[in-house]
């Protein structure tokens, strides 16, 4: 084994004798045989990942909620649901890929600050766990969507407690600024307003700060803020039965180094603790950190472009494929599937076929690479084909996963004929 410790991934993603491998599977014989570009996810390392939490939550009430945006395969979903997981859904339409997944319902919190009356009632018939209420308008039509059905609706605030994560702007959702989240000094109000209604009933108080945080500190800062409210609400007579701390953690692209789950959960769990808040159930809504390191992207080399100023290695993932790199300016570790002995690196942008210049998904790699040759793009597991699209009329990529000696196709290629099938020409039948 050459460089494991260096791979995000690792020890599930590990280069052999010059070969990378996923859980022991070549990546480019999986590029061969399923064509690119191609998602590939290994089984055990999200199990893995989901261990670490339920280590650390040994013996406390608790449940772990997968924030199902980063990706929302059903393959997925089923893996992390027989590892123990429940679900966090922003859309009735993530609420029915958990269930064709096998999920349950009443594992399954409901958040997003847009909910409509119909997903609202959707939901209701299921019989999801909790709604994590943001505003104070939907509070209201929570509670006349609940009565109209004869039913009493669970309910949660997440309060945006004004903290500053320190991660991306575009990721960051517990500042003043953000849209997230009912605001903290309006939190108190609410919840009596919420206690008065008679479609809903108080289950428990929420926060999530933002996504890929690699410091402990914020969460504390705001477990803090949220443990404060909890004893305010409850001094008037209105019981919280149970703590949702939010996701967000990190994972490594590059020189990161994000506490360990249980490292972050044990802190979380000794502040409750010392603060006499240990009776209480504990919700968390991890995504990325279940996923991210368990999944890379792989593309084939199309054409070395050398150029005065820039060299382009042109493969054919794009930013329709991949769009973290575009949207966030995102770091992602590149590295070929393999890599032959004595050839010289030279440094290349990797773009892709879309007519963009924002169209690429690294800049200045050092690489040896020919046309032919597949890359894997790592860390690829979260918000990947979960926010692809069909930009430039694109078929978006095949997904497989890796389970011990198997591989499963978990979702076919999309053809060009599925991209417009749905359209109609003017006049047309």
């Amino acid at each position: 084994m050459d460089q494991a410790a260096a791979l995000p991934g690792a020890p599930f993603l590990a280069r052999r004798e010059g070969v990378l491998r996923l859980d022991g599977h070549a990546l480019a014989d999986l590029a061969r045989r399923f064509g690119t570009p191609l998602f590939v996810y290994s089984r055990a390392a999200m199990c893995a990942a989901a261990a670490s939490y339920r280590r650390a939550l040994a013996g406390r009430p608790h449940l772990v909620c997968y924030a199902m945006k980063a990706n929302s395969n059903l393959a997925v979903l089923q893996v992390l649901a027989e590892a123990g997981c429940g679900f966090d859904i922003v859309s009735a339409g993530e609420l029915a890929r958990v269930l064709a997944a096998g999920g349950a319902a009443s594992r399954t919190v409901f958040s997003g600050v847009g909910k409509r009356r119909d997903e609202m009632a959707l939901a209701l018939q299921a019989g999801v766990r909790c709604f994590n209420v943001e505003s104070i308008g939907e509070l209201r039509v929570l509670d006349e969507v609940a009565r109209a059905h004869g039913v009493v609706a669970p309910v949660s605030l997440r309060v945006n407690p004004d903290v500053d994560a320190g991660t991306h702007p575009y990721i960051s959702t517990g500042l003043k600024s953000n849209k997230f989240g009912v605001a903290h000094a309006q939190a108190l109000a609410t919840y009596r307003e919420a206690a008065a209604l008679g479609g809903l009933r108080v289950a428990g108080i929420d926060c999530h700060i933002g996504s890929q945080i690699t410091q402990i500190a914020p969460y504390l800062d705001a477990l803090d803020r949220l443990l404060d409210l909890v004893e305010a609400v409850e001094a008037e007579g209105i019981a919280l039965h149970h703590v949702d701390v939010g996701g967000g953690l990190g994972i490594t692209y590059t020189d990161e180094a994000p506490p360990a789950a249980d490292e972050l959960v044990g802190r979380l769990l000794a502040r409750m603790d010392a603060r006499g808040h240990g009776h209480r159930e504990v919700l968390l809504e991890p995504g990325r950190s279940l996923v991210g390191n368990a999944g890379v992207l792989l593309t084939e080399v199309l054409y070395l472009k050398p150029g005065e100023v820039t060299n382009f290695c042109i493969v054919d993932a794009a930013m329709n494929d991949l769009t973290r790199p575009a949207l966030y300016d995102a770091y992602m570790g590149i590295e070929p599937c393999v890599r032959r002995r004595g050839e010289p690196l030279a440094r290349w942008d990797v773009v892709g076929p879309v007519c963009e210049s924002g169209d690429w998904l690294g800049r200045q790699r050092d690489l040896a690479v020919q046309a032919g040759d597949f890359l894997a793009v790592l860390s690829a597991g979260a918000y990947g084909m979960a926010m692809a699209s069909n930009y430039n009329t694109r078929p978006r990529a095949a997904e497989v996963m890796v389970d011990g000696d198997a591989v499963h196709l978990i979702r076919q290629r999309e053809r060009v004929a599925d991209l417009f099938a749905g359209e109609r020409l003017i006049g047309a039948p």
